[in-house]
């Protein structure tokens, strides 16, 4: 289901730097993977993913009783909207998570990629996001690391910050969540993107290196991070509790 109206109209590309319809030219499958393969362990049965974009994310969780999408942008909820129109499972709404969202049944499970950034009061819109899960169900948070990073492309897409483990579970906490496993992911991505974004002042990222990074970086960043616990990564990836009420 999708509203009528302007309102997020522009949101999408002004958050990404991408405009909808370019989702092909923008493919990271491996690194789609990676996240993926990171989330999907602290998900339950139902799913809600907020500022889901294209639905480029959303499309790789399957085998959930329910998955339901949103964005603010009206134009990547129409690109969603025919993304999943083939698949009964998933429901896709128009909606502004600082305004409130409002759900017929809780959710085991909300998902925020690379949102929370764009939010001064994140800790009231987690807040706010807790509201729609079930007690005992968890909020997961993927977000940009590390102030060092912070450069051109960050103020391009209006990132108010970047984050580091203790500020993300500091956010949690003011929320009134529990964290329950808060670390830095892709230290290979950080390492490259300090080199070619932040070191070289590069405006954003050149597909043709995302594209090389995908195929080369992301599988040898798995590989590494299976075995070794990092201290520093381009993302924090950081999991909430939602605590039982009284």
């Amino acid at each position: 289901m999708t509203t009528d109206g302007t309102v997020g109209a522009g949101a999408f590309s002004q958050a990404t730097g991408r405009v909808p319809g370019e989702e092909a030219s923008a493919d990271k499958p491996r690194y789609r993977q990676f996240q993926h393969d990171l989330i999907v362990a602290h998900c339950g049965r139902s799913v809600l993913e907020v500022g889901a974009g294209l639905g480029e994310f959303a499309e790789t969780l399957t085998g959930f009783e329910r998955l339901i999408v949103t964005d603010v942008d009206p134009g990547a909820v129409a690109v969603m909207a025919r993304r999943f129109a083939g698949r009964p499972d998933v429901t896709v709404r128009q909606l502004d998570v600082e305004q409130g969202l409002a759900l017929d049944e809780p959710v085991d499970t909300v998902i925020t990629i690379n949102t929370l950034e764009h939010i001064s009061d994140d800790a009231e819109t987690l807040r706010s996001l807790a509201r729609l899960v079930a007690p005992g169900g968890n909020i997961v948070a993927w977000v940009p690391a590390y102030e060092q990073l912070y450069g051109d492309f960050d103020r391009k897409v209006g990132h108010v910050r970047r984050y580091t483990p203790a500020s993300l579970s500091a956010s949690f906490d003011t929320a009134g969540l529990e964290p329950t496993h808060v670390r830095p992911v892709n230290v290979l991505g950080g390492l490259a993107w300090w080199a070619a974004v932040r070191r070289a002042g590069t405006g954003a990222p050149d597909p043709r290196l995302v594209a090389v990074y995908d195929r080369v970086v992301v599988p040898a960043t798995r590989t590494l991070e299976r075995f070794v616990r990092i201290p520093f990564g381009q993302s924090i990836l950081g999991v909430a509790r939602v605590p039982a009420q009284a």
